[in-house]
């Protein structure tokens, strides 16, 4: 019988980039890199690069400065939040009037779309059309019998185009490749998995149960086979997400270094994240202080602490980190998460992108 049911990823191309190209027509075809203030001189990350500054290589997440090192005749702009939210909604907005879709948003630039339909290239086509149309925007759409196979696929169409992948093709396509190439598996956790003999998606999906339960747990060594596999939920879910947690961060451009700084530098974290805390009507329950200190070394800290709404007494036991950290040791980013309990009907589980900080 023929599959009738769905899942499409669609991913928006270079979409920060993207956006301020449309605002900017006279940047097409130029390198562009979006990050920060748009100040190269100054501490800040790149946010996104468009496809001519990344021949340079220059990729999201990396320094501002190193960027411009790279590619040093690209035009460098400030973020601009605001903007890219509003494209986002209404690409989102035009997702979910496409006949028949159910929509789950997974960030900015991404969402799932399930559908039934006997040609979903043609449904990927129309999507593309759709987006094109109301908003100029471009993307990708990746076709999968499962979440998994769905964004995996998306990576093989880009830019612009649309792939499929299912059970069908999955280790044809997948096999050989490294395990970091999965959904949900990073650097560290490719290299746990090269301790175990495991390097590629194929090995993974045939690897030894147990000695993935023993390395990662009971729920989680499991989970990453299933990866291996490409298997998992293929429901796209249209269910609000909940938050488990509030955080913001902030890059010094002088390193804190006295503990006066670095107590206000704290508490001005946490009246902000509260802030955003007390919108969700739930109380705290838990707390990470993100630290990273001069040159470049990151380090995470965290406690449970009783649920409260309490701000003094959040702001009180967020300080108690701060007593953990290295005193000798100049600060060049600080980080604050709050954590928040579940409310009764919040979705349960949750896919590989939405696992926090």
């Amino acid at each position: 019988m023929t599959r009738t049911s769905w899942v499409l990823h669609v991913d928006l191309d270079q979409f920060v980039a993207a956006v301020e190209v449309l605002r900017r027509p006279e940047l097409v075809g130029k390198p562009v890199i979006v990050g920060g203030r748009g100040d190269p001189s100054e501490r800040a990350v790149v946010s996104t690069a468009s496809y001519e500054a990344r021949e340079f290589g220059v990729g999201s997440g990396m320094p501002l400065r190193i960027a411009a090192r790279k590619a040093p005749d690209a035009v460098i702009l400030p973020v601009d939040a605001e903007a890219y939210a509003e494209a986002s909604a209404a690409v989102m907005a035009t997702l979910r009037v496409q006949p028949g879709a159910i929509v789950q948003v997974l960030g900015w630039d991404e969402a799932f779309v399930g559908v039934e339909t006997t040609d979903p290239e043609a449904y990927a086509r129309g999507i593309q059309q759709a987006v094109l149309d109301r908003t100029r925007l471009h993307c990708s759409v990746g076709i999968g019998d499962s979440l998994v196979r769905a964004k995996v696929a998306t990576g093989f169409g880009k830019p612009r185009g649309v792939y499929r992948l299912t059970a069908e093709n999955w280790l044809e396509v997948m096999g050989d490749r490294p395990t970091i190439e999965l959904w949900g598996v990073g650097s560290k956790i490719s290299r746990r998995l090269a301790g175990l003999g495991v390097t590629t998606v194929a090995e993974l999906a045939e690897a030894d149960p147990d000695a993935l339960v023993a390395e990662f747990g009971p729920r989680m060594g499991p989970w990453y086979a299933e990866l291996g596999r490409g298997d998992g939920s293929a429901v796209v879910d249209d269910t609000p997400w909940v938050a488990r947690g509030h955080s913001r961060e902030t890059t010094y451009q002088q390193d804190l270094t006295e503990p006066s700084q670095i107590e206000a530098a704290v508490r001005e974290l946490a009246a902000h994240v509260l802030d955003d805390v007390a919108a969700e009507g739930r109380p705290v329950i838990g707390l990470t202080l993100k630290v990273r200190y001069a040159p470049f070394v990151t380090k995470v800290f965290t406690k449970k602490i009783p649920p409260t709404s309490d701000r003094a007494v959040v702001v009180e036991r967020a300080l108690e980190l701060v007593g953990r950290m290295d005193p000798d040791r100049p600060i060049r980013l600080l980080g604050l998460r709050a954590e928040m309990p579940m409310p009764d009907d919040a979705r349960e589980g949750h896919t590989p992108t939405r696992g926090g900080w």
